[in-house]
């Protein structure tokens, strides 16, 4: 960076790191302790959608990868678009084994990555539950940042709201555990999200 960017505030971009992702079995820990909130089993991975024969045949090889488990007793990954026409694909593993979730998200990840596509990725969340009825929170990583940052709509909540309170409660209860993004106005919601 020269003194120019840094005159004009520019920052360098953040480069993608899936490894952060392997932070999330230790943030499951520390988010049940101190909030009361286990992990669900289930997570998701957004992009824009693609098309094309390279992107089929990427697709094809990740729904192979990740079925190879239902051998072992694991449930097939699903696919879906949403409203607003991005992909998500939806993951699922035994509530208490989280590590092998976070594998899943960080094999889809580096496959999409490694086949060109990196750039068409935009996140991968990781869902949990309260015991009040109706409370669910994501920690949710953007690819290009880096960083993850909470989600917690507001159960039964007329139209989408957040419940912003909750959201700050687990910034700070999780600042030691992963790289959580510092700019709010980045926390973007994933209204509807696969898995939420």
């Amino acid at each position: 960076m020269g003194l120019l960017d840094t005159i004009l505030g520019r920052s360098k971009p953040v480069r993608p790191d899936l490894d952060q992702l392997f932070a999330l079995p230790s943030a499951a820990i520390t988010l049940q302790a101190g909030a009361g909130f286990t992990p669900t089993g289930v997570g998701s991975v957004c992009f824009a959608s693609v098309e094309g024969g390279a992107f089929e045949q990427l697709r094809q090889d990740v729904q192979a990868l990740l079925d190879a488990d239902t051998e072992r007793g694991g449930v097939p990954v699903e696919f879906s678009r949403d409203g607003y026409g991005y992909t998500w694909l939806l993951v699922r593993q035994p509530p208490e084994d989280t590590p092998a979730l976070v594998n899943d998200l960080h094999a889809v990840n580096t496959a999409l990555q490694d086949g060109g596509f990196g750039p068409q990725l935009l996140c991968s969340l990781m869902a949990f539950r309260a015991a009040d009825p109706g409370r669910v929170l994501a920690l949710v990583y953007l690819y290009k940042r880096g960083t993850f940052y909470p989600f917690a709509p507001l159960p039964g909540a007329r139209g989408e709201r957040r419940d912003n309170a909750l959201e700050l409660q687990v910034r700070s209860l999780l600042a030691d555990d992963l790289r959580v993004e510092r700019e709010l106005d980045r926390w973007f919601p994933v209204w509807g999200a696969p898995g939420l």
